[in-house]
């Protein structure tokens, strides 16, 4: 009879320890993955005169853009995007990839930096985010097939002759590199990463710790086994190392000295990770995302003096 209690009781245990886990993932499914207002994000939209990038982000409000759309990689989504064309008639096209619960209109500034420096510039929403459908955050990993899909989309717009850059901030630059490790038509030359994260499932488990001082095991593999139920791909396998590993194609990586949200550290794993000619800066003072409005002359000359290498 003794057993038979004490068996009940170890079974009452993992089911009431199941059902929390279960509970917890779910709640930080909801968190890091849903689509939504997120408390640890800014959401900005008003332009302030003191903003560093104040005049970029004015003109891509005012300038005339046309409206793409096309059907996701997978899952049958509408995903939107905003296409700007150079002053002046060119094969040059930068694919512009935003940040975690970003949208198009959040990377105005670096349109403009990529308009000035003579290309026609795309900038799509990723699924969940913006305009686009969808009811899950990718992170990067399906989106690096919707961004394929974008690329096949402006060479078919703009001809064979194209030269395709693609940058990225944030999960944005993750996207980037993700993206790098697929198969990719020759049009593309180039990439451009900043503050992009190692993977996935290490970005979330540093978050784990830095936001609610939880450890990575077991609560981020519950909620990495509910987005695959749910969005269709597991934490771990979303690696910009591994997609880097399979990259050739020239690389710029940018990242803060002061990032604390994707840690610095990060980019000298990516950098080693990429197979391809690759260029690294460390932008003394910059916190996250903020390389360019800490440092806005730099950041376009750096750009610019990278891809003078491999663009026509």
């Amino acid at each position: 009879m003794k057993v038979k209690r004490w068996l009940i009781v170890i079974i009452t245990v993992i089911v009431i320890l199941t059902g929390g886990l279960l509970a917890g993932g779910l709640y930080f499914y909801q968190v890091a993955v849903v689509p939504s207002h997120k408390s640890f994000i800014s959401n900005q939209t008003v332009i302030k005169k003191s903003d560093p990038l104040y005049h970029q982000k004015k003109w891509f409000q005012q300038v005339n853009k046309q409206h793409w759309t096309m059907q996701s990689a997978t899952g049958n989504l509408k995903l939107v995007a905003d296409y700007v064309p150079a002053q002046t008639k060119t094969n040059k096209t930068v694919l512009i990839a935003h940040g975690f619960m970003g949208n198009k209109e959040s990377m105005g500034a670096y349109a403009y930096l990529f308009h000035q420096l003579g290309y026609n510039v795309l900038l799509p929403d990723a699924r969940g985010q913006g305009n686009s459908q969808g009811n899950y955050i990718g992170y990067g990993w399906p989106d690096r097939l919707d961004d394929k899909k974008w690329i096949n989309k402006i060479i078919a717009a703009n001809g064979q002759q194209s030269e395709i850059v693609m940058f990225g901030v944030s999960m944005g630059g993750a996207t980037t590199m993700m993206t790098s490790g697929e198969k990719l038509p020759t049009q593309v030359k180039a990439f451009v990463e900043d503050c992009g994260y190692t993977g996935v499932k290490q970005e979330i488990s540093y978050q784990a710790r830095q936001m609610y001082n939880l450890p990575s095991f077991p609560l981020v593999d519950v909620v990495s086994l509910i987005t695959r139920v749910r969005a269709g791909y597991f934490f771990g396998s979303a690696s910009s190392l591994n997609q880097l590993s399979h990259n050739h194609r020239p690389m710029l990586f940018i990242h803060g000295a002061k990032d604390t949200f994707v840690p610095t550290e990060m980019v000298y794993q990516n950098y080693r990770a990429t197979k391809g000619p690759k260029q690294l800066w460390v932008v003394k003072n910059a916190q996250h995302a903020k390389s360019y409005a800490t440092a806005p002359k730099e950041y376009r000359k750096h750009i610019a003096n990278f891809l003078a290498q491999y663009m026509h």
